[in-house]
């Protein structure tokens, strides 16, 4: 398989090349490895005041990190993931369906997200099995006329199809159910994400595969964190223009639509989850969507809004006054629920743990901030107000596959997100910032847009 460049490399499949150029096109090792560090040094570089020009390079390298990530199948880390895997699979098969084309045209093509940490393959209705000894592709059968609406496909009869997929093994989808049965004569049990298989073998023993895959999905790798920085960086630049705009009389949707329109624009595939902007009553709402109230004087506005980027989530919080400055109520909430977060922001290290009710418990450290600081209108104590978790793990997903009840550990990639949130008086308050656990403590991803609430008030003024 040649390079675009005509070198003579080892080429690195890529099925985003197959949609754009030709079925055969891939990229040289070489030209590759230039590639990633020209993508890598303009992401990470600062992207403020940038002129056009840089504009236009960076998303002209984002393409091209594109389609090194989508060329990634054969990339040494998924083949890793799923060796480590089978070490926890030693008396059976395990076996992942790819999602399917949806027929629902709000939607494109999104793969699961078990199914794509493990194979890295984004195209529709393949299969994974594997045993201890063994991993199997299967691949539909090509269906040109199809392919004229959705684009070309990789069959498992093409001859690069194990070169592109980093699979030794590549069949096509129609042999799976032979397969499946003579791999289950020599290991018993099934692993499985959900019951669909039991159809195919109704007396055998199905274990859930998720605790095992989210055992190793909750630890990232240095290119998952790049990818989830990716994804931060153009979430907050997201929140930074829409704090230009916000004002009385402008609606909640066209705070999303800016917010939304700056990521995509940014070079990301899609929302992490349903945008929430909920100003005046609707701050008080926690998962609040419908977006459709007009903003006015004297409130604040919650944008829990962030990007997906190379299938990786992020999750960006900030509460703002809508007329660019907190009257003393909504600041003196504003800041209880930010002495919390930094409370226990401060206390993130390895040995701590996520859930409310747990040893070394983080939830705990900012209830008992919020509890004691502050009081509701009747004299009674805010802790009741903060009605929802402090922490969730973020990955491919925004609330990422984990296990509640594993500390946390060096690598992990969390939120930290405490809010208050009192309907009698129109007043809701969530700060959420996205942090990398470190071997001694952590680094907030998500520290470069402001948390102080003068910094908040001196940036809207300068947006106006």
């Amino acid at each position: 398989m040649e390079c675009l460049c005509s070198g003579r490399g080892t080429s690195i499949g890529s099925p985003f090349l197959s949609s754009y150029r030709r079925p055969s096109s891939g990229i040289c090792s070489n030209c590759a490895n230039v590639i990633r560090l020209v993508v890598v040094a303009i992401t990470e570089a600062p992207d403020l005041n940038c002129n056009r020009y840089t504009q236009g390079l960076r998303r002209s390298l984002l393409i091209l990190a594109l389609v090194l990530r989508l060329g990634a199948a054969v990339s040494p880390d998924y083949a890793a993931r799923r060796a480590k895997l089978r070490e926890s699979i030693t008396d059976g098969v395990l076996v992942l369906f790819g999602a399917k084309e949806s027929e629902d045209l709000h939607y494109g093509f999104f793969q699961e997200t078990n199914f794509l940490y493990l194979t890295g393959w984004e195209e529709p209705g393949a299969i994974l099995v594997m045993t201890p000894e063994k991993e199997i592709l299967f691949l539909p059968k090509r269906l040109p006329s199809e392919e004229k609406w959705t684009g070309r496909k990789l069959g498992p009869d093409d001859s690069n199809a194990r070169d592109i997929t980093g699979f030794a093994s590549v069949m096509p989808a129609e042999r799976f159910e032979t397969e499946f049965r003579a791999l289950l004569n020599e290991n018993p049990k099934i692993y499985a994400l959900d019951s669909t298989i039991e159809k195919i073998a109704p007396l055998r023993t199905i274990a859930d595969a998720r605790p095992l895959i989210a055992t190793l999905r909750m630890e990232k790798s240095p290119e998952e964190i790049r990818l989830i920085q990716r994804a931060t960086d153009a979430s907050l630049e997201a929140h930074k223009a829409a704090w230009k705009m916000i004002r009385p009389g402008e609606y909640e949707y066209e705070v999303a639509a800016i917010m939304v329109g700056s990521y995509l624009m940014d070079g990301c595939r899609r929302s992490a989850y349903a945008p929430i902007v909920g100003s005046g009553p609707n701050s008080t709402t926690l998962h609040y969507s419908r977006n459709s109230r007009r903003m006015d004087e004297g409130e604040v506005v919650v944008m829990d809004v962030a990007a997906e980027c190379g299938n990786y989530a992020s999750d960006i919080t900030r509460t703002v006054p809508v007329n660019g400055k907190f009257t003393p109520r909504q600041r003196e909430i504003y800041n209880i629920v930010l002495g919390a977060q930094r409370a226990a922001i401060a206390a993130v290290k390895p040995g701590m743990s996520i859930p409310k009710k747990s040893p070394n418990s983080l939830y705990q450290i900012a209830y008992d901030y919020i509890n004691t600081h502050g009081k509701d209108l009747h004299g009674e104590p805010l802790g009741k107000y903060f009605t929802h978790g402090l922490s969730h793990h973020v990955g491919l997903d925004v609330h990422d596959e984990s296990d509640a009840k594993e500390p946390l550990k060096a690598g992990m990639v969390i939120t930290i997100e405490p809010g208050i949130y009192i309907p009698e008086e129109n007043i809701g308050v969530r700060i959420e910032d996205v942090l990398l656990v470190t071997e001694t403590g952590a680094k907030v991803l998500s520290a470069a847009l402001p948390v102080d609430p003068d910094e908040i008030e001196r940036a809207m003024a300068h947006g106006k």
